[in-house]
């Protein structure tokens, strides 16, 4: 998929409903395609089904019908083990809670996704420093996440996410948690990784910065895709 193949996330007619004491139809209906290099956001009101969306596409919920495919492959009929080497090969992940491992430093952090992948220990640790060092961050390798401000825990989250290069991070409401400041330092990095490494980027979010720099809105209402525009860079 990397190596030249350009990604493409294709949905078509996708719906899903959570069943808990009434039935809520988190999507329905929706088709969506994102190209290799989108940097898109998915907005909406709480409840529209942005997170559900975002999950799907990830691979980490299946729909109750419709079809996801990305690059070829048919998320919907993968079997498990096959869906997790692909979420380690080919997606990565930011969630607005930061998911860092609080016994690890910041270095050791970074290199867990390559570990995993069986990247070489000299490798994973000189990329590492290599991204640490691009985003003026390689003073902190030796710090814990309960060390560092909010804004930092999730700049390390971002490259965790991306140190690998995956063809598409999922960043689900990324700047929650931070001051505007922050916010907009987190937003330069992703856009210049999604700049300079073509990285495909998808948000869920209420922040009006990230809308702001988003080249792509795609807005949800009651789980159905109300508008999709697209902008020039």
């Amino acid at each position: 998929m990397s190596n030249g193949t350009m990604m493409q996330v294709e949905l078509n007619d996708v719906f899903k409903t959570y069943r808990k004491h009434i039935s809520v139809h988190a999507l329905s209906g929706v088709s969506l395609t994102l190209a290799k290099g989108d940097f898109g956001a998915v907005v909406g009101p709480s409840g529209s089904g942005k997170t559900t969306l975002l999950n799907l596409i990830g691979a980490l919920d299946k729909p109750d019908s419709g079809a996801i495919r990305i690059s070829g492959l048919d998320l919907t009929s993968t079997p498990p083990d096959r869906l997790a080497e692909f979420r380690l090969r080919h997606l990565g992940f930011v969630f607005q809670s930061y998911n860092l491992f609080p016994v690890l430093s910041v270095l050791e952090n970074l290199e867990f996704v390559p570990a995993l992948q069986g990247k070489p220990k000299a490798e994973r640790a000189a990329r590492a420093r290599e991204l640490l060092t691009e985003t003026g961050m390689l003073e902190l390798q030796d710090k814990r996440p309960d060390e560092l401000s909010g804004g930092q825990q999730q700049r390390v989250a971002v490259l965790r996410a991306i140190l690998t290069e995956p063809d598409l991070v999922l960043a689900d409401e990324p700047t929650a948690n931070l001051d505007s400041q922050n916010a907009s330092l987190l937003l330069d990095m992703m856009e210049r990784l999604n700049r300079e490494r073509h990285i495909t980027f998808l948000f869920s979010t209420h922040d009006p910065a990230v809308m702001s720099r988003a080249r792509r809105l795609i807005r949800l209402k009651d789980g159905r895709i109300a508008r999709d525009d697209t902008r020039e860079p």
